[in-house]
C-alpha cells in the first residue's frame, strides 16, 4: 500500500470511528501532507479537525498526520494555496485536552506557537491524546540520549 492509500484509509477509519468530528475536503487537505512527506517517513496515525479555537468557525479544515519523525499539519485554502506545519519532538512542549458535550479541542504548545484543534468528537480526544504523548515523549528521550536519526 502507497502513501497515499495509507493516509486516506486512516482518515476514513477515523471518520467512521469518530462519525461526530467535522471535516471538509480531506482528500485535497491529506495531498499537502503527502507533498511535504520525506522519503524516509511512515505515516503511523492520522485525523482531522479544525484548525481554529472557535467551535463555530468550521472552515479551517486541517488533517494531521503522525509520522515516525514529526506530527504534519496540512490544510489546503479552497482558492490559491495552502498551509503547512510541522512540530518536531524538540519543538514540542506540552498538549492540553479540553472536553464539551458533542466535541472537544487539543491544544497543543510548541516553542514559537500555540496549536488549537477543535469540533473533535469527544471520544476521540484520549486516542488522539495518547498518540501524540507517546511519540513525542518518545521523540524527547531520543533526543536526550543523542540517538537522533541521521
Amino acid at each position: 500500500m502507497d502513501k497515499k492509500e495509507s493516509l486516506l484509509q486512516l482518515l476514513e477509519s477515523f471518520q467512521s470511528k469518530y462519525f461526530m468530528t467535522i471535516g471538509w475536503r480531506l482528500e485535497k487537505n491529506a495531498q499537502i501532507i503527502l507533498d511535504h512527506l520525506h522519503d524516509d517517513e511512515t505515516i503511523e496515525y492520522a485525523f482531522f479537525a479544525q484548525k481554529n479555537a472557535n467551535p463555530l468557525n468550521i472552515l479551517g479544515t486541517a488533517v494531521v498526520a503522525l509520522t515516525n519523525k514529526r506530527l504534519l499539519i496540512g490544510r489546503d485554502r479552497v482558492v490559491v494555496g495552502y498551509f503547512f506545519d510541522s512540530i518536531t519532538p524538540d519543538m514540542f512542549n506540552d498538549l492540553k485536552v479540553k472536553s464539551g458535550i458533542i466535541w472537544g479541542k487539543l491544544e497543543i504548545d510548541t516553542i514559537k506557537e500555540f496549536v488549537v484543534f477543535s469540533n473533535i468528537d469527544k471520544r476521540a480526544l484520549t486516542e488522539i491524546e495518547k498518540k501524540i504523548s507517546n511519540f513525542m515523549i518518545d521523540g524527547k528521550k531520543q533526543i536526550e540520549c543523542g540517538i537522533e536519526d541521521a
